[in-house]
């Protein structure tokens, strides 16, 4: 059976607006345009910090010019920015032997979870209520593997975990709307060198 985390995702914030308090929350971000609707959606929710931690992308180049269009959009908006390090090694070590595994496979599972894990570890030295990410929002993205991947993190006890799927209900479109609003850079291929190489091959 296949589980909903839009309606758990959307329960879950209806129970936060009840309350009438604004929990904190570290989001972790691929990018600026996907990153543009997720924060669209939560503002009213939560009080915002976003984590830029991306050792996937491919090349060099490209991190940078992500990161820049991410700071940028923060900037406009006025949310904090936290930046991880880009160590590409952490990739490539957890996609060693799955070189030519498919999009949203395992090589992918263990990006996602490289990623979360990091987010994880630092809302829970930083004291966040919440952890989340932007991968949701992208229709290349297993939500299913995203979403066990943090709850299981959740289960250490320390920061909650916000499911999603922030692509429902037009999130996938608002974001595409919203990168042509802030005039951002939309990328055409997922990051890592895997997927760059698809996109070259096509």
């Amino acid at each position: 059976m296949k589980i909903n985390y839009r309606k758990i995702q959307n329960d879950k914030l209806n129970s936060i607006k009840e309350r009438g308090i604004k929990p904190s929350i570290l989001l972790h971000s691929c990018c600026g345009p996907c990153s543009s609707s997720v924060i669209d959606q939560l503002k009213y929710y939560f009080d915002i910090t976003v984590y830029y931690f991306n050792p996937n992308i491919h090349p060099e180049e490209e991190y940078l010019h992500r990161k820049e269009e991410q700071k940028r959009l923060l900037s406009i908006l006025n949310i904090p920015l936290i930046e991880g390090d880009y160590n590409t090694e952490e990739f490539f070590n957890i996609a060693k032997g799955l070189e030519d595994e498919p999009q949203k496979g395992q090589r992918c599972y263990n990006c996602y979870n490289l990623r979360l894990t990091s987010t994880y570890n630092l809302a829970k030295d930083k004291g966040f209520d919440y952890f989340c990410t932007t991968l949701t929002v992208s229709p290349n993205v297993n939500e299913q593997m995203v979403n066990e991947i943090g709850i299981a993190l959740e289960k250490q006890g320390d920061v909650k975990f916000l499911q999603s799927d922030f692509k429902k209900e037009d999130g996938y479109l608002n974001s595409v709307k919203l990168a042509k609003e802030y005039n951002l850079y939309r990328q055409d291929y997922c990051g890592c060198i895997y997927s760059f190489r698809n996109k070259e091959s096509e």
